[in-house]
């Protein structure tokens, strides 16, 4: 006579939830906005007194568009964010701009994004574009607060 060897199994209800793909996905979110979150912040970070315009529809850049913020104070000094914020003097701004214009990849200049204080001087966004216009940065847009 043959014996059969079997187990006798018994249905129970799995009292233990594995979250270990959970904490994994956690950590790498919270690696992601930390690594994000100064990177979004760092334009804030600089106090300038926006011009106020009216409410207005925009149209979305393309995605493969870079983006290069040039901010002018109250004081007029000029910050390109490409040189980490390091004040850049009148008689620097054309070298800093020309080396801009050739470091992004043939047919895709940067748009630059002039962040000028609302008190500044119109002089100083005149010299400004005048440096854009020399450097053969073409591409510019002006960043202002919504009037609400």
């Amino acid at each position: 006579m043959a014996r059969t060897f079997r187990r006798h199994r018994q249905m129970h209800a799995l009292s233990e939830l594995n979250v270990t793909n959970l904490l994994d996905l956690a950590f790498v979110l919270l690696i992601i906005f930390m690594i994000a979150t100064p990177l979004i912040n760092q334009e804030q970070t600089l106090p300038v007194n926006l011009p106020v315009e009216s409410m207005s529809q925009q149209t979305p850049p393309d995605k493969d568009t870079k983006f290069v913020s040039v901010t002018v104070r109250a004081d007029g000094t000029y910050l390109i964010d490409a040189d980490g914020n390091r004040p850049v003097s009148v008689r620097e701004l054309p070298g800093r701009l020309k080396a801009l214009a050739v470091s992004g990849p043939a047919g895709k200049q940067p748009v630059i994004r002039i962040r000028a204080d609302a008190t500044v001087p119109y002089q100083k966004i005149i010299t400004l574009m005048d440096e854009l216009k020399k450097a053969g940065l073409g591409r510019v847009s002006f960043d202002t607060q919504v009037q609400s």
